[in-house]
């Protein structure tokens, strides 16, 4: 029964799948015989077109034929003008042939002076735009010269003002100096004084005396300890007076290399370096 069924069902199925494709196959031929009715249709108007087309061509080919033959024939005429001047134009040119040379010969050398003209205006280019750089340079220099003019006269005035100042203070120093190695030298030479009169008193007192060697021998060593603090006190004043007479020439010294550093000379110092009162010190 099953089998008898799917054989209905696969008949009828059959059945079915044939007559819907006697149909599509029916529509399909329809189509086909449209298409191939508009394509004859087509194709004897684009026909008829093209035949029409090619026949004006013709017509258009036989006029163009004609009116070239009459441009043949003219041409022809022109031809055998064209050939007597081409004869004159011959002779002609047999006389210009040396002229020609000539000029040909001009034209080489004027190349030859173009090219030498192309590369001296390339070297003028050049040799401006060096002028505009040393113009350039020039400006700068001039604006930094007058710069340098200005800062040298302030350097200047502040030279002599330092030498002004300089001067004066040398002026001080060593007059201070001098007041104060004059009132040193004064007081030594006074003490020294003072130290030869004691001793030739000590002597005669001494010699008036008659002191026994023990009292002689104590006011000997009195008399050694006094002479030992002046000695000292001596001493002291030389040692002073050599610092002085350092700082002196210390600061002339310093003085010298601010004068040689302003480029002044030392000619016009003035000043003579002090000496010591101890030789070898």
């Amino acid at each position: 029964e099953m089998e008898a069924k799917y054989t209905r069902k696969m008949q009828a199925l059959r059945d079915e799948l044939d007559l819907q494709r006697k149909t599509e196959i029916h529509e399909l031929e329809e189509r086909k015989n449209t298409q191939i009715s508009e394509l004859i249709g087509n194709h004897e108007g684009a026909f008829g077109a093209i035949k029409n087309y090619y026949n004006d061509i013709t017509a258009k080919n036989l006029t163009l034929i004609n009116l070239l033959k009459e441009q043949v024939e003219e041409l022809k005429k022109k031809e055998a003008v064209l050939e007597k001047e081409k004869a004159d134009v011959v002779r002609e040119n047999k006389g210009l042939t040396e002229p020609l040379q000539e000029a040909q010969e001009l034209v080489a050398e004027l190349q030859r002076k173009l090219v030498n003209y192309y590369r001296d205006k390339e070297a003028l280019m050049n040799s401006k735009a060096h002028l505009k750089v040393a113009q350039k340079e020039l400006k700068d220099l001039r604006w930094e010269h007058e710069v340098l003019e200005q800062r040298f006269s302030q350097v200047q005035e502040e030279r002599d003002d330092l030498y002004q100042n300089f001067t004066r203070a040398i002026n001080e120093v060593q007059q201070k100096t001098g007041y104060k190695n004059l009132l040193l030298e004064r007081k030594l030479h006074g003490l020294l004084t003072l130290l030869e009169q004691k001793e030739v008193e000590l002597s005669e007192v001494l010699a008036a005396s008659n002191l026994d060697p023990s009292a002689l021998s104590l006011v000997s060593h009195k008399l050694e300890d006094v002479l030992s603090s002046k000695n000292a006190t001596i001493q002291d004043l030389q040692i002073q007076l050599a610092r002085v007479c350092k700082a002196h020439n210390d600061m002339l010294q310093t003085f010298e290399a601010k004068l040689t550093a302003f480029g002044i000379p030392l000619d016009n110092l003035g000043f003579q370096p002090l000496s010591f009162p101890i030789p070898g010190q």
